[in-house]
């Protein structure tokens, strides 16, 4: 079985030595699925078992666990390599689409200027003879710095510092083809890890009280708390529950609170950590490419529309073009694809960019929602105080350290029976010492 990831890359961020409530609000695991992780992980790893002596179960890990790893498991090499393989395989992907635009322009431009020489040198051919023949050929020129587009570099170039990006500007640096891609696709869903970073929110939150919280503290976090008797009684911290081992307890009042033991030991002492008042989804954008980017990619791309149809009546109406051949020949057979090209070029954004606003709609009206909830939270009235006042009670945080230990399966065990041999007997001795006095 090969170990979770998003365990691995907690283990690294907790200094190697964790618990399984440490993972589990970490990563916002499942506390029996970390919990079966870790046991994988040290099993695979050279990983050790630090037992104290309330029970507690505390994994050790090697500092280079993942070299151990990736000489057992060719998958993890393969994966390795093929992330590094994919990263240059989908950068071709995103700048294709720009090379495909600028090449269906330049065919389409071409055949344009060879059928429009064509038809001039019907019309005088005798004058065209006399002055030594030949088709006219334009001169198209874009520029000195034009090819700086096609350079995944291009605004890293020294000569190109009015186009670097502004130090408070959060976009990221786009060259041009991948700007196309940006413009006709968007960069991907700003809320693809949206459970993970959920989860990893609510175990925070619980670690921060000490593992004892109420539902009003979790609501800021949660979707469909839904409405009547299933809101009333909080049905949506089932799942909460589920998750981390949860026990829920009820108050004299009759209240609900909710206890989760497994997340209150930890491997080190540890201060809260800051967590933000509500769960906020992060609205789709249109594109990360500069405002320039865009207008240029729709300026080309109607070039290539307008360029495509006008190519198109050409076509249809001149018997000059079907005696071409030759390059106009080629472009005339995928006449069809050019021109469907350029309307989807066009159109793609648009429709995208109606769809982004409405699902934005919605993400702001999820965000109110759970803002909302944060601030009935921070004006807690008298019922609401109280019911925190009564969490507070099963609140605790059982810091496992070396002089806490049992057993650890870094050494022999007969060693560590000598050693607790002595231990005990010393106690005994402390105690009749001072039963004695």
């Amino acid at each position: 079985m090969t170990p979770n990831p998003n365990i691995m890359q907690a283990v690294e961020r907790l200094d190697y030595r964790v618990t399984v409530g440490d993972i589990a609000s970490q990563a916002g695991l499942n506390v029996n699925v970390a919990q079966q992780g870790l046991l994988t992980l040290a099993s695979e790893a050279g990983g050790h078992l630090q037992v104290a002596e309330s029970g507690e179960v505390v994994y050790l890990f090697p500092q280079n666990f993942r070299a151990v790893l990736r000489q057992k498991y060719l998958r993890l090499q393969f994966q390795e390599w093929w992330n590094k393989v994919w990263k240059v395989l989908f950068y071709l992907i995103r700048v294709s689409f720009g090379v495909v635009l600028m090449v269906s322009i330049a065919l389409i431009l071409l055949a344009i200027a060879f059928i429009v020489a064509a038809a001039s040198a019907s019309r005088d051919g005798d004058d065209r003879q006399d002055s030594g023949g030949g088709i006219f050929m334009p001169n198209m020129w874009f520029g000195p710095d034009f090819f700086w587009f096609f350079s995944p570099n291009y605004y890293d170039q020294p000569q190109q510092h009015h186009l670097r990006r502004s130090r408070y500007d959060e976009k990221p640096k786009l060259n041009f083809l991948e700007a196309i891609f940006s413009f006709l696709f968007g960069d991907g869903n700003p809320n693809a890890d949206l459970e993970e970073r959920r989860w990893q929110a609510i175990g925070t939150v619980i670690r921060n009280q000490r593992g004892a919280v109420v539902a009003e503290q979790l609501a800021p976090y949660l979707d469909n708390i839904g409405q009547g008797y299933s809101r009333e009684y909080e049905e949506y911290m089932l799942p909460v529950l589920t998750r981390f081992n949860g026990q829920p307890e009820v108050s004299p009042e009759g209240d609900l609170v909710y206890h989760f033991p497994e997340l209150q030991a930890t491997a080190a002492q540890t201060r809260p950590k800051p967590v933000s008042a509500y769960f906020q989804e992060f609205p789709w954008r249109f594109s990360q490419a500069s405002s320039g980017q865009v207008m240029l990619a729709i300026g080309l791309g109607g070039v290539n529309l307008v360029g495509a149809l006008a190519l198109g009546k050409l076509l249809a109406g001149g018997s000059a073009a079907a005696a071409l051949g030759g390059l106009v020949a080629f472009v005339q057979s995928i006449y069809w694809l050019l021109l469907g090209y350029g309307a989807a070029f066009l159109a793609l954004p648009l429709v995208r960019y109606f769809w982004i606003q409405w699902r934005n709609g919605k993400i702001a009206a999820r965000n109110e929602a759970r803002q909302a909830y944060a601030v009935q939270l921070n004006q807690a009235d008298h019922k609401l105080q109280n019911k925190i006042a009564y969490a507070e009670q099963f609140a605790a945080e059982t810091v496992i350290g070396t002089d806490d230990l049992a057993y650890t399966t870094e050494r022999d065990l007969l060693e560590q029976d000598v050693e607790h041999a002595d231990k005990i007997d010393a106690e005994w001795q402390r105690r009749l010492n001072q039963g004695q006095t």
